[in-house]
């Protein structure tokens, strides 16, 4: 599937959560879920435009955009000393 359709998609279910709001706890958790990971995923992005210039580099995937998502900041940085030092 190409990329601007996912986000496009992703975008509308999140504006759509938005506006009419989740009537049930387990939407309202997934949607705040689904928030998160996006989230994550443009913290990751942000570091992949930065770190460029120093040679970091944090492939965006699920796994590393929940971790990026649920932790915020620290969890980013904590991906980056991870694939710097380790990988």
């Amino acid at each position: 599937m190409e990329p601007v359709v996912v986000i496009a998609v992703l975008g509308g279910l999140i504006l759509l959560l938005l506006i009419i709001g989740a009537p049930f706890k387990p939407v309202k958790f997934i949607g705040q879920a689904a928030i998160k990971i996006v989230i994550g995923a443009l913290f990751l992005f942000f570091l992949n435009a930065v770190g460029n210039r120093y040679g970091i580099h944090v492939p965006i995937n699920p796994i590393t955009s929940i971790i990026s998502g649920f932790l915020g900041i620290p969890g980013v940085f904590a991906l980056a000393a991870i694939q710097h030092w380790i990988l």
